[in-house]
């Protein structure tokens, strides 16, 4: 999944962009001023692209925008500006932003802007990860292995993807229907929700102490599956 970073304090706003980028496969971090931007943005890293409110309450977008620009001249940054601001748009632009769009906006344009300017800058091809790690479970990415206390997994390819699927999004729910989506490959490989939970009960027999009361692949009640890399106490 994309990792974005939305700057925006208009709680009604920011429920629907979660709830719409999320649908279209992306992951949301929001932060409500600027003062908190500032803080998570340290490590920008973390994020694939920043969506940035112009006005709020203890700031602008462009402060945010210039404290990220002097670390990384790369990641790409959409500002989101009211209709009738013209100078915002060109103030953004000129300095360091790399589109806008203008409030009220359609979901899907939002959407269409994020991709294009992710193919541009490419920067998840560039952060291309090798490996990942999660309490005692380690996997190869360019192997294709996972290690759970030094112990080799016996997967399967769909529990290899669910595994690392899973991993990736550590301590955040994924809905079943969003799992179900990420491990169709366009290839005819189809999992449906019967052989999600064939996958999620083999992972536990090959990954948890005691199956029965996981520890690491939780069920949500209603929501769906959560990893937690750490045991719970």
């Amino acid at each position: 999944m994309d990792r974005l970073f939305l700057l925006e304090d208009d709680r009604s706003l920011i429920d629907g962009l979660r709830y719409s980028l999320e649908k279209n496969g992306f992951r949301l971090t929001v932060a409500r001023t600027v003062g908190e931007a500032m803080e998570r943005l340290e490590r920008t890293e973390d994020y694939d692209l920043l969506l940035l409110d112009v006005s709020l309450p203890d700031g602008t977008g462009f402060d945010v925008c210039r404290q990220v620009r002097a670390q990384d001249a790369g990641i790409p940054i959409i500002f989101l500006t009211a209709a009738d601001e013209e100078t915002n748009v060109i103030r953004g632009l000129d300095g360091g932003g790399d589109d806008y769009i203008t409030k009220p906006f359609r979901l899907g344009e939002l959407c269409s802007r994020i991709r294009a300017q992710l193919r541009r800058s490419g920067r998840p091809q560039e952060r291309e990860r090798k490996e990942l790690r999660s309490g005692g479970l380690f996997i190869d990415l360019l192997a294709g292995r996972a290690y759970m206390e030094d112990r080799m997994l016996e997967l399967t390819a769909a529990e290899y993807r669910l595994l690392c699927l899973l991993v990736e999004n550590e301590g955040r729910v994924l809905t079943r229907t969003q799992i179900l989506d990420a491990l169709w490959d366009g290839n005819g490989s189809f999992v449906d929700d019967n052989t999600l939970s064939v996958y999620v009960r083999r992972l536990r027999e090959k990954l948890e102490e005691d199956p029965s009361a996981p520890a690491h692949l939780l069920t949500v009640r209603g929501r769906g599956y959560e990893w937690k890399g750490q045991r719970r106490g």
